[in-house]
């Protein structure tokens, strides 16, 4: 039976290590001065194609927006880093056996060490609330729509460090399993886009299209609503899917094309339908229906981040009949 008491245990034992250091005092610091920088300058470029937006009162929807995929961006850079020692830098430090003996058990160790990671992310995002609260008061937000943006990106910032940890507990080095952690998020990111624009070719064919005055032609036509599984794991979809969509007037208006998240998140959903710009010969297509990819992509994260926690678990056990080359139990 897991004991609360001792992950905690755990958790401000490992803050203690990090904030020995006290560089932390300066890596908020200079991340601060960031997100002000981006917003500044980012508020500055919407105020002066403001002569573009239907309602000037609506500025922070885009605001906002921007400002989130940037976040994501840097949290996804960021993460990796919290945990992907955690485990494997122990050992070569000779740490970890002495938590080990203990009366410890793996799974509290593994979630104390995985919560502190995660804690220190979870930090470095509530520090930009500010600046979300800023695009509030520019019109067109609502607290629900900045808490579920928010609620997602936290809940990626804990799966990156679960995974990180993981390879942290499967690899000897330190250095192998922090490359390899920033390999995995960019798998997430931007090989689900490579894989999702190799993979449409693939499912073209050649059709038999019917214009409205009944001339018969041959066309190509993608079948993206069979491959569209590719992109629900890529972290920036899963938030812009899952981001409330902005109120209908503003959206009838075009102030949509101006919000990133919705842009994203519409075209994303677009293609779980078949492509509707043409007749077939056997009848018509069906219509579009509104079909949300994040919880499949949400979903996926989850499940790979409990994943890892219980690889770190395993990783973790003790006694073990055999150790990696070159590693010491103390």
């Amino acid at each position: 039976m897991m004991n609360p008491a001792h992950v905690w245990l755990v958790v401000a034992q490992e803050f203690r290590i990090r904030l020995r250091t006290g560089r932390w005092r300066w890596l908020l610091g200079a991340w601060l001065v960031l997100l002000a920088l981006f917003t500044l300058l980012l508020d500055f470029g919407l105020k002066t194609g403001d002569s573009y937006l239907p309602d000037h009162s609506l500025r922070g929807i885009p605001l906002f927006g921007f400002l989130m995929l940037f976040v994501l961006g840097s949290m996804l850079i960021i993460s990796p880093a919290l945990t992907a020692q955690t485990i494997n830098g122990d050992r070569e430090r000779g740490t970890l056996a002495t938590l080990q003996v203990t009366r410890l058990r793996p799974a509290e160790i593994a979630l104390g060490k995985l919560l502190a990671g995660w804690s220190v992310g979870l930090v470095a995002l509530a520090l930009s609330i500010p600046f979300a609260g800023y695009a509030m008061t520019q019109g067109g937000l609502t607290i629900g729509r900045v808490a579920a943006v928010y609620g997602v990106v936290a809940l990626l910032i804990g799966t990156v460090c679960a995974v990180s940890q993981a390879l942290s507990a499967l690899l000897a080095r330190s250095i192998t399993s922090a490359l390899l952690s920033y390999v995995v998020t960019m798998t997430l990111a931007v090989g689900t886009l490579v894989a999702f624009a190799l993979a449409l070719p693939l499912t073209e064919e050649r059709v038999v299209a019917v214009n409205p005055d009944g001339h018969r032609y041959t066309v190509n036509l993608s079948h993206p609503e069979r491959v569209w599984w590719l992109l629900a794991p890529n972290p920036f979809v899963i938030v812009a899917d899952a981001a409330p969509r902005v109120p209908p007037r503003v959206s009838g208006t075009g102030i949509e094309s101006y919000d990133p998240l919705s842009l994203i998140g519409n075209d994303v959903r677009q293609l779980r339908s078949p492509q509707g710009w043409f007749v077939y010969t056997s009848g018509s297509l069906p219509d579009s229906e509104d079909k949300p990819v994040w919880p499949y992509g949400l979903g996926f994260s989850v499940l790979l981040g409990a994943g890892s926690v219980l690889v770190t678990i395993r990783r973790l056990r003790t006694p073990t009949d055999r150790l990696p080359r070159g590693v010491r139990v103390a």
